[in-house]
């Protein structure tokens, strides 16, 4: 009952100077054949295991495992002596026992703890824990099982340091991310892998690696505005439909704007924004949605355009960029295609440059934009949250120098093991 182990009686409980308890434990004497021969084999004394276990009542715990050995009395047996071993309490020459590497990875995985954390709860050192569940991982990092049921594949770029290259290698990855829709249609976004580069040769060589019945199975991408991963899309998914993430589009009106309203500013003052400047008092008021904008929001927007005519160009900007927004927003997928092939003929022809080239950017991107009205509104904000979780633990760890232990602990807490890692 004391150590929640069938088979195995406690013999004696201390406690140290610093408060850690140590658990003497053995197994029941019984009749035990050799594992070469089968011949009963005789008694041949014990050997003393330490191993770390879980936190009992806050305190540390150390598990003293007096393990029993045996001699094989057939002389033409090639196993001479051996000891008893019990994968339900510990692996073969293992630090920590079973449900301690348990615990640490469940303890990174939901409670969003830290390896030198979890060691300073068990009373043992990071190096000690993480050559534990390393390897844990790593069987779960190889299990193609993960991979199973994919219909909705969103891709990301990812800063993994911000040192010298010299030091660490290449600072950016790029992150797979699974976001299929469940049963009651939610987002249950996880990281399927993160790999060295950012580039559509990178990503198109993940697809051809996860084989054809994997690509078979995508039916959406969604992605960024990035041409490299919309060529390794369009050469790898040829069944999927490409989706151009909302936010990115509505970020490329909102940077239209400001790009305006920087140049009509600059133009007649000489200089860049300053605080008395009408123009860049309202800088904020720009990027936001005009639902959103209060009455004295509004009239400082009106009196900000109406002081100078060549201000025009900023309004009509605006006005642009709303649209742009409106397509999201519209009631049905109807209407919001209606609007966005709407946005695709008039753009490119405005005499404002900043806005032709925003029309021919979409232009460009015509079937990924569009793409969003035919998929249920698929986008790649799951991505987006899961590389807000990978940095969230980046900041957890203070950093990680190691990029194969950095994939492994993102795959962890990001979801990518938990259709293989019992819950």
């Amino acid at each position: 009952m004391l150590v929640g182990l069938d088979g195995l009686h406690v013999i004696g409980v201390e406690r140290a100077g610093d408060g850690s308890l140590t658990i003497t434990m053995e197994s029941a004497p019984g009749v035990v054949g050799c594992p070469g021969c089968g011949v009963v084999a005789s008694s041949h004394g014990r050997r003393t295991v330490r191993l770390v276990d879980v936190p009992c009542m806050g305190r540390p715990v150390v598990l003293r495992w007096r393990e029993r050995t045996w001699e094989c009395v057939e002389p033409a047996c090639p196993v001479h002596t051996f000891t008893e071993q019990d994968e339900r309490v510990a692996a073969p020459r293992a630090m920590l026992t079973t449900r301690a590497c348990w615990w640490v990875v469940h303890q990174v995985r939901r409670e969003h703890a830290s390896i030198a954390g979890a060691a300073r709860q068990l009373g043992a050192s990071w190096r000690t824990v993480w050559e534990s569940i390393k390897p844990i991982l790593e069987a779960a990092a190889a299990d193609e099982a993960r991979f199973a049921g994919v219909i909705i594949l969103g891709v990301d770029e990812h800063l993994w340091h911000h040192v010298s290259i010299a030091k660490r290698g290449p600072k950016e990855l790029t992150g797979m991310v699974d976001l299929t829709r469940d049963k009651h249609g939610r987002i249950r976004a996880r990281l399927l892998d993160l790999v060295p580069g950012r580039s559509g040769t990178v990503y198109k060589q993940w697809l051809k690696e996860r084989g054809q019945p994997f690509r078979a199975r995508v039916e959406v991408a969604t992605l960024d505005p990035f041409r490299g991963y919309k060529n390794a899309i369009d050469d790898q998914l040829q069944d999927a439909t490409a989706v151009l993430d909302a936010f990115h589009v509505v970020k490329l009106g909102t940077q239209m704007v400001d790009d305006v309203r920087r140049r009509v500013q600059q133009d007649p003052l000489g200089h860049r924004g300053r605080k008395d400047d009408p123009l860049y008092k309202i800088r904020n008021i720009l990027r936001a949605g005009a639902e959103n904008l209060t009455s004295r929001q509004l009239a400082r927007l009106n009196a900000a355009i109406t002081a100078d005519d060549r201000h025009d160009e900023v309004w009509i900007a605006w006005q642009c960029a709303q649209r742009v927004r409106a397509v999201y927003h519209a009631d049905t997928p109807a209407q919001g295609r209606e609007l966005a092939e709407k946005i695709l003929a008039g753009f490119p022809t405005c005499p404002i440059p900043e806005v032709a080239r925003l029309g021919r950017t979409l232009k460009q991107w015509r079937d990924a934009f569009l793409g969003y009205f035919t998929t249920g509104g698929a986008s790649n904000g799951g991505a987006e949250a899961v590389n807000g979780l990978i940095e969230l633990h980046r900041r957890i760890a203070r950093g990680f120098r190691n990029l194969d232990n950095y994939r492994l602990r993102m795959l962890l807490i990001a979801g990518g093991l938990d259709r293989v890692i019992p819950t």
